[in-house]
């Protein structure tokens, strides 16, 4: 009732609502080919001429400062998401198939992981990290990812598989095949949605991370994409070329990921909505 007698209300309330969206991806475009001294003098303004020296400039630093953070940050993601793909499929198809009363409380404490920040767990975590001598290493990154974001990825695929018949498995079991056989040459194949779901969002949330791979690895022992742009901005002046550079480099990766994953992961979301 309410759309018939304002429509313009909901197009002016999309126009906002993208506002927040769009605003910040303007000011990186303009500001990554637009010359040092107007950056500061104009933010939002046109470049007027445009110039790639920023670009090139941060492509071919001697520190490597951009090279770098993107391997750390590319070796990091892809390890963490992988292993927390193969560990949250295999867990979440144990507990949605169990019975038992323990698997339930399993998965209770799984979900109540979900609802705590990783800044309230770092410190005990770098404890551990450190009596495991993994502190300041990318396997101490990479074991951090996988156990705070695990939850998360059995809760979609737990949701995914309450939809998926088990008669399939019940039908493999007869034919010969074994448990695990069955799980991934059965189940799995069918779980490409959620799959796709789990790998954009955990993907994204760890290359965009910023304060754990800073505690974690250290300011002198590794840099990610993130903390490289914080390594950009000095404490006395800051190159804001490179900073808007490095941010626009930064978000093509995931761009990209999610670009090859995009029919999968719309499957993976309505199917979460219509399964269960």
């Amino acid at each position: 009732m309410n759309d018939s007698r304002a429509p313009w209300l909901r197009h002016v309330t999309a126009l906002i609502i993208s506002a927040f969206f769009v605003v910040p991806l303007y000011m990186i475009l303009v500001n990554v080919v637009k010359q040092g001294e107007k950056i500061t003098q104009d933010p939002a303004g046109l470049p007027v001429p445009p110039t790639l020296e920023h670009l090139t400039g941060l492509l071919t630093r001697p520190d490597n400062l951009f090279w770098a953070s993107l391997t750390n940050s590319v070796v990091v993601t892809t390890l963490s998401i992988i292993v927390l793909t193969v560990l949250s499929a295999m867990l979440a198809h144990y507990l949605a198939r169990s019975r038992s009363r323990w698997a339930r409380v399993a998965m209770l404490l799984l979900l109540s992981g979900l609802m705590i920040p990783p800044q309230v767990i770092l410190m005990p975590i770098t404890q551990v990290l450190q009596f495991l001598g993994l502190m300041t290493t990318v396997q101490g990154l990479v074991l951090f990812n996988v156990g705070y974001y695990i939850p998360f990825g059995v809760f979609v695929f737990s949701g995914f598989l309450r939809g998926i018949p088990i008669e399939l498995e019940e039908a493999a079991a007869i034919d010969g095949a074994s448990r695990s056989k069955t799980f991934w040459r059965v189940v799995f194949p069918l779980l490409r949605p959620a799959t796709a779901s789990v790998l954009i969002f955990l993907g994204v949330w760890i290359w965009n991370d910023f304060i754990n791979p800073l505690v974690i690895l250290g300011p002198s022992q590794g840099t990610t994409i993130t903390t490289g742009i914080y390594r950009s901005i000095g404490q006395y002046q800051a190159d804001f070329g490179t900073v808007f550079a490095l941010m626009f480099l930064a978000t093509l990766p995931v761009l990209i990921f999610y670009l090859f994953l995009q029919k999968q992961f719309v499957k993976g979301l309505t199917g979460g909505a219509t399964k269960g």
